[in-house]
């Protein structure tokens, strides 16, 4: 039987100062792929450099993970922003974290938005482009990782630049496949195990599975875990577990075919 091979990716590096997020250690022996914050809704440069050094030295594939200027906001405020002026902070936080990984001997593979940044580009195509041209702007061959069924995979789609989807072990969807807003109940999963279930039935499927039941079938190349969570280690860990169990190979985001 052929192994399928897989990505399990986490949004890391979002500690600030003194201020802790998360446990970037454990979770780095787990997930193949490292979504960096990149100083602008958490992280700052000392933060950046030691989350590429771990993630190096686990053969962690680095992603920035750039957001709205919304420090205060954790990136989870919708910013009204020109197009002229988004482009230039995206490049400058991807730039941050290209140039922090080149000074380690590592380089940066791909680019997932983060909070509402991420949320908008998947649902306005003026975003979307936004963030695309950007990435094209600094690497036509870097990958953007973004979600199935949305408008920010198909304007990497048509413009050229390398994507792969992802899906969200931790977090349940609308019947458009668009993420349940944070604001309403049971848009997080928080049980370690109801996690697997959720990325085992849409893996099976190969489709999204909306809280309706829904299905909407979708290549998936990649599954998220936030680790801003309590549960994320363990959460990781128990999804970790099950995809090697069911056959699959994790690996870095940059090994996986685009085919």
């Amino acid at each position: 039987m052929t192994t399928s091979r897989i990505n399990l990716n986490a949004d890391l590096g979002e500690s600030f100062g003194a201020w802790k997020m998360g446990d970037d250690s454990a979770l780095l022996h787990i997930v193949k792929s490292a979504n960096v914050a990149c100083g602008f809704h958490a992280g700052d440069p000392t933060v950046m450099q030691e989350t590429v050094r771990l993630a190096m030295a686990q053969g962690v594939s680095i992603g920035a993970h750039p957001s709205y200027p919304d420090l205060q906001g954790f990136g989870r405020r919708v910013m009204q922003m020109s197009a002229k002026d988004l482009e230039s902070t995206l490049i400058y936080q991807i730039g941050a974290l290209q140039a922090i990984a080149a000074a380690e001997g590592g380089r940066v593979t791909h680019v997932k938005p983060h909070g509402a940044l991420h949320n908008v580009a998947c649902a306005d195509p003026a975003v979307a482009c936004t963030v695309v041209n950007a990435l094209r702007k600094l690497d036509p061959t870097m990958i953007l990782l973004a979600p199935a069924h949305s408008i920010l995979a198909k304007a990497a789609q048509d413009a050229g630049q390398p994507v792969r989807y992802e899906v969200f072990a931790d977090r349940t969807y609308l019947d458009d496949g668009q993420l349940t807003p944070r604001s309403r109940e049971g848009a997080v999963i928080h049980d370690s195990q109801t996690c697997v279930d959720h990325v085992l039935r849409m893996l099976n499927a190969q489709a999204i599975v909306t809280t309706s039941g829904l299905h909407l079938p979708c290549r998936i190349d990649s599954i998220c875990v936030h680790g801003d969570g309590v549960e994320a280690v363990a959460t990781a860990k128990a999804i970790r577990l099950a995809l090697e169990a069911a056959g699959y190979a994790l690996v870095p985001l940059c090994d996986l075919g685009s085919d």
